[in-house]
This record gives structure tokens, C-alpha cells and sequence, in this order.
């Protein structure tokens, strides 16, 4: 059955916001009947096995969505992970509340959503599930760089316009990056994730993107996350600046995806380390043969990425990668 939260860069089709409610919300509309008859149940789940450098079989996650609509205008949105398998102390998993928002529909395609919810940011941070995506693994340029996944607490404004132009703004909690060497975790952007766990509140952050999909087949997106304050138990000023774009392009089988972003930090320490500028590029074409309700596709990705890798490695990391994949 199809997904029960809004898809907005669909990889098989263009969706309009009223597909999507018409999709994924039904029979969830509207006030009437029972709360059941509002309520929707969904999930889904990603077993890996690696072969090779790593010889390893990983139920990477498990998710489970429970949404309900409270009337036409009112819905509320959760997902809830568990990583890995098995959680708790010393074990490899996490259990992750990723989203849990409530989101209310104005007039003239305005929304509001408050609450916990994936940043509008890159092509995969909103919309990752595995039938969604090429390949095993994410790639490693959301994965390093935006960083993918990527939630945090606060308030979005949303606004879709019929010529296919919409944009999104959010004001809500940062990251937390530590400068301490020692970490393998040092100056890297993907371990400033608080993940709203009992995480610090002392600076803001704030999400935009604009997005333009007039163009059947075609979604492009202008995206900028800013951090008041990205290493906050520093004693320095480290504000940042992460820019990007992403285009997404579906004609019959062919399909292709390139996105950009990039990171500038302030702050002594992130420049001493080379990792005042961390950023990453990928482009993958993509085609696809369908038989009815099924599909096989094929697909390339080169990928560029550079960013801090943590002790032992302080100066960071540049990589290029290429991968192929059906």
C-alpha cells in the first residue's frame, strides 16, 4: 500500500499537494467517523547484506508511521526507527523518534507544521524510504555533508504556488559539533546531530528552500540551513552557512539526479583542522524498463565529497567514488 506521509520529490512521478492528500491521507479526510477511520498505519524496512570489505548482514531500520487527520485542515505526522535491530546499552542500535508534527492547512496552499520534522534540505532528507532511491547504502554526499537524516524541533512555514514555485521556511534547533581532537567525532558536521535529545537549545538554526516543479517531469531546489552557533560548547563564535541545489529529472526510463552542497564555518580551530569548508557533489543517470506494476532500472553516480573524519584524521577527507548498481 503507498506511503502514508507526503512524498514531495517523488522518483516515479510529478505529485501535486492534492494528490498527495488524496493518496496518502485517504480515507483519513475530513472529521467525520470513528478516530480509526482517520487514522493511518504505515512502514517500512531495509535488510543489508555487504559483501566484500565488510562481510556483514544488518537489519539496518525498521520504521513504523501512525498519522491522523483531525479534520481537513488538521493532521498530525510520526515516525518512529528502530536501527539496527537491537538497542540499549552497548548495543549497536538506536530506537529514534524521527518526526512528530502537527501540520495545519491554511488558505491560498499555505501550511504550518510544529513539532519534530526532516529538514527541507537536499534531494533524500524528506523522502528516503529504500524504493525511493538507487542503490543499497544513501549516498555518502547527503549522507557526509547535509547530513542525512536530519530532523530537529521547531516551526515551518510552507507555500505552494500554481505555476509550480513553492517554498518552505523553519526556524528550530541546531547542530552540536564538537571540536574536541580526541572525538572521532571531530569537526564533523554528521556527528553535531542532537536528534531533540534533551539537546541543547542555546542557539537557533534556521532552514529555507525554494522549489520549482512546473515543469512536468522536473523538480529543482535551491536549499541554505543556517547555524547560529554549530559547535556551541566552544568557546569561539562558529556560525555556518550550509548553500546547495539539487535538480531531479524523469522522462519515460531515463532519469537523472545531481545535487551540490556545501558548508563555509567560522571559527580558528575549524580552519586550523581544513574544516572551516566541507562540502560535496554527485550526478547519477538512471534508466528504468517497467512490466505493469514492476521495475528494473539500472544506474551510475560519481561522487566528490570532502569533510572533517574525526581523530586521527583531523585534517579531514577527500573522496571520489564511483558506483554502479540495477
Amino acid at each position: 500500500s503507498p506511503l502514508p506521509i507526503p512524498i514531495q520529490q517523488p522518483l516515479l512521478s510529478q505529485t501535486t499537494a492534492s494528490e498527495i492528500d488524496s493518496a496518502y491521507l485517504s480515507p483519513a479526510i475530513g472529521g467525520g467517523g470513528d478516530w480509526f477511520e482517520r487514522t493511518s498505519i504505515g512502514g517500512y524496512g531495509e535488510l543489508h547484506l555487504n559483501q566484500g570489505d565488510k562481510e556483514q548482514i544488518d537489519f539496518h531500520r525498521f520504521v513504523l508511521f501512525v498519522n491522523h487527520s483531525f479534520s481537513d485542515r488538521v493532521k498530525f505526522f510520526s515516525e518512529l526507527e528502530l536501527e539496527h535491530s537491537l538497542s540499549g546499552d552497548g548495543k549497536p542500535g538506536e530506537v529514534e523518534l524521527e518526526q512528530a508534527y502537527i501540520e495545519f492547512l491554511l488558505d491560498d496552499d499555505w501550511s504550518v507544521r510544529a513539532g519534530q520534522y526532516l529538514l527541507p534540505l537536499g534531494i533524500l532528507n524528506e523522502t528516503h524510504e529504500p524504493d525511493t532511491f538507487y542503490g543499497v547504502e544513501r549516498n555518502n554526499v547527503e549522507k557526509n555533508i547535509i547530513p542525512t537524516t536530519w530532523w530537529e524541533r521547531g516551526v515551518m512555514l510552507s507555500k505552494n504556488l500554481e505555476s509550480g514555485l513553492g517554498f518552505d521556511f523553519g526556524v528550530h534547533s541546531g547542530l552540536s559539533v564538537t571540536t574536541d581532537l580526541s572525538s572521532s567525532r571531530a569537526f564533523q558536521v554528521r556527528g553535531g546531530r542532537q536528534k531533540v535529545a534533551e539537546a541543547s537549545a542555546s542557539d537557533y538554526a534556521a532552514s529555507f528552500r525554494a522549489r520549482y516543479s512546473g515543469i512536468p517531469g522536473l523538480t529543482l531546489t535551491g536549499f541554505a540551513n543556517y547555524q547560529n552557533d554549530i559547535a556551541p560548547d566552544s568557546e569561539e563564535d562558529n556560525s555556518a552557512l550550509l548553500v546547495g541545489a539539487s535538480a531531479v529529472y524523469q522522462e519515460g526510463g531515463f532519469g537523472i539526479r545531481a545535487l551540490v552542497a556545501h558548508w563555509d564555518i567560522d571559527g580558528q580551530s575549524f580552519e586550523d583542522n581544513d574544516a572551516d569548508s566541507q562540502w560535496g557533489s554527485y550526478v547519477e543517470p538512471s534508466y528504468r524498463w517497467t512490466f505493469g506494476d514492476q521495475a528494473v532500472g539500472v544506474f551510475g553516480r560519481y561522487s566528490h565529497y570532502e569533510y572533517a573524519r574525526g581523530a586521527g584524521n583531523s585534517r579531514g577527507g577527500e573522496f571520489d567514488e564511483y558506483t554502479v548498481g540495477v
